[in-house]
């Protein structure tokens, strides 16, 4: 393999996993009897790859599938290891697609699974992972965006709707404030951690309501414009800091804690992806105590959540057993239950949203799933973002809003205002 190809994939934005559409060659052979082969499946998931996949899991598969055997390989460092192994051939049979590999690269390095248009009638997230009207890989979970807050903390604080409006979601952190003072944190922003602030632009399509806004990025001039959805969402996140509705010292926050604060009531609220839910839940004394809400905005009185999809599991295109790998990526994604066994939206269409997102059925909350750019246009917005130098999936400029809010040395509209300059700038030497 080329190894400037696979530098390329550390330099490529998340917005790449949400931007194509695809078609396909692989057929399903796992009807057939006479499947056989061994093949090593990589994961991510070191906790339970051994009481889960090895000792659950492949008992199950192999009641269908007596002569294939299976190796699991969990690793810890799963995006930094898995693109220093694609430097070879030898990556597996069956692994999780890294999220930064760039669409149009598909093809080099994992196996077709099937036209967009056949994939698409049975699972979500097809368009998340293809290229040339072919899908490369098939979500083993998704998740939906908003907010995972503590139930007994909203209780507590007298809050018996949720929130629907920025406006509506500053004032129920005021009273948690009011009601708890310095015992509970309305908000807590992981500033530290760096990462948690990424969650935020994962809301911005549900404030927009719009499966295409994410992926048509690049027709804007000026997304940070007052009144656009990237404004919306982050204007949210400086009123949270400049109200002083977050945690005292950002800079000492911490991840792994928060994790517990937040189930134990320490903590009102965190943006997130639903995948935290199960997390927190893991932390509290009653799991039920953890909620899960959409992010607090709504186009006339419709609330709308993005949802998209986890990990894609993808077949190496190297593979020497190919409908080995096949039969047991069909058998993970349709019957081993392991998105619902970790809260996820299951991809498969039909399937009933889990427990853990409740509020959005009681709700009406509408999904979106994203749209994917015009053929052609697919790296558009991301060459943008990149020209500009803003990270729309970084915290960079996420941490410079919270900054701003808790030292009042600029406003946000001043820095909405110098994002908007940069957007058009660099879209003006990227389109010329």
């Amino acid at each position: 393999m080329n190894k400037k190809r696979i530098a390329a994939l550390t330099l490529a934005t998340a917005l790449l996993a949400t931007s194509i559409t695809g078609c396909g060659s692989t057929e399903d052979k796992t009807n057939s009897d006479t499947i056989s082969g061994e093949i090593t499946v990589l994961t991510n998931r070191t906790d339970i790859v051994d009481k889960v996949f090895r000792d659950e899991y492949l008992p199950k598969f192999n009641e269908k599938y007596p002569d294939v055997k299976v190796t699991f390989e969990a690793l810890t460092d799963y995006s930094g290891d898995i693109k220093i192994r694609m430097n070879t051939s030898d990556y597996g049979d069956v692994l999780l697609i890294p999220d930064d590999v760039p669409i149009s690269e598909l093809p080099d390095f994992f196996e077709s699974l099937g036209s967009t248009d056949e994939l698409s009638e049975k699972y979500m997230f097809v368009n998340e992972k293809s290229y040339d009207e072919k899908v490369y890989g098939i979500a083993q979970t998704g998740n939906a965006q908003g907010i995972v807050y503590n139930k007994k903390v909203f209780e507590g604080a007298g809050i018996t709707e949720l929130p629907t409006t920025p406006e509506d979601f500053v004032a129920d952190m005021q009273k948690i404030k009011d009601k708890y003072g310095d015992e509970v944190v309305p908000y807590y922003t992981n500033y530290a951690a760096g990462w948690p602030l990424t969650q935020w632009e994962s809301d911005v399509p549900c404030v927009a309501g719009d499966p295409d806004y994410a992926s048509n990025l690049y027709n804007l001039d000026a997304p940070f414009a007052e009144g656009e959805a990237h404004y919306v969402v982050y204007k949210l996140m400086y009123d949270l800091v400049k109200n002083g509705l977050v945690e005292k010292d950002p800079t000492t926050a911490d991840w792994e804690s928060s994790k517990v604060d937040l189930a134990t009531g320490k903590i009102g609220t965190m943006v997130l992806g639903s995948w935290s839910i199960s997390q927190m839940q893991e932390k509290a004394d009653d799991p039920s105590d953890i909620g899960y809400m959409p992010f607090p905005s709504n186009i006339d009185g419709n609330v709308y959540a993005s949802v998209g999809g986890d990990y894609k599991v993808g077949i190496n295109v190297n593979s020497k057993n190919k409908e080995a790998a096949r039969a047991w990526l069909d058998w993970f994604i349709n019957e081993s239950g392991y998105a619902q066994a970790n809260g996820g939206i299951s991809p498969v269409k039909g399937d009933a949203l889990p427990e853990n997102l409740s509020d959005f059925t009681n709700m009406g909350v509408k999904l979106i799933e994203n749209n994917p750019a015009p053929a052609g246009k697919e790296n558009l917005t991301s060459d943008i973002d990149n020209e500009a130098q803003i990270g729309l999936w970084q915290d960079d400029f996420k941490r410079r809003i919270i900054e701003a809010g808790l030292f009042g040395e600029e406003s946000f509209d001043d820095i909405a205002s110098d994002l908007n300059n940069k957007w058009k700038t660099a879209k003006e030497k990227v389109t010329e």
